[in-house]
């Protein structure tokens, strides 16, 4: 009787779960030393952040036709015909985002070759629905302000927590998989033929 494993064989549910758990808590220790403790207090990283997803916001108001700046004096204020907009502050710069979806990849299980393009990919894809967002919101303000707490606390998180949950079924059911020589698939579909 076999107690072990053979080599090559995939590793059981249990240990991947624990593999799982013990990569997100490690990251989780890493994010509050590394940014809650030193970077969030330093400010300058979310200062950035929050500067450039303005101005890209503003950027793509102004290429579809609005009149869209950003204030003087504050570089986190989009202005809507020279009305206050939209600030964009730390929670809503994308930060714990991008963090949140690289985590979830690098603690579950997969090639890193394909971790290595996924992380940066997926994260310029958030960063874009994030500055479709600020403008959405800055529009949203222009238009409809009764009705921009609602979309900002309640629609816009729910569409970009449901655009990452998609991003990471992606990553879980087809990314993760190891990929399958050619000479196994074929072998594979003779072999059901």
């Amino acid at each position: 009787m076999q107690t072990t494993a053979p080599i090559g064989a995939p590793a059981s549910g249990n240990r991947l779960l624990f593999r799982f758990i013990l990569m997100a808590g490690l990251m989780y220790l890493g994010w509050f030393f590394g940014y809650e403790q030193w970077l969030a207090q330093d400010g300058r990283l979310d200062a950035a952040l929050c500067n450039q997803i303005t101005g890209a916001g503003v950027a793509l108001l102004r290429l579809c036709g609005f009149a869209a700046t950003i204030d003087p004096t504050y570089p986190n204020l989009v202005l809507m015909n020279g009305q206050q907009s939209v600030v964009v502050g730390p929670p809503c710069n994308g930060l714990v985002l991008y963090a949140l979806f690289g985590g979830f990849v690098l603690a579950f299980p997969g090639p890193w070759q394909r971790k290595l393009w996924f992380i940066p990919a997926g994260s310029l894809l958030i960063w874009c629905l994030n500055v479709l967002r600020v403008a959405a919101l800055a529009l949203n303000q222009h238009y409809s302000h009764q009705t921009v707490d609602f979309n900002h606390h309640y629609t816009f998180t729910f569409v970009v927590y449901a655009f990452i949950f998609g991003l990471w079924m992606l990553w879980a059911r087809r990314l993760a998989l190891p990929s399958v020589p050619r000479s196994t698939q074929h072998s594979a579909s003779v072999a059901s033929a």
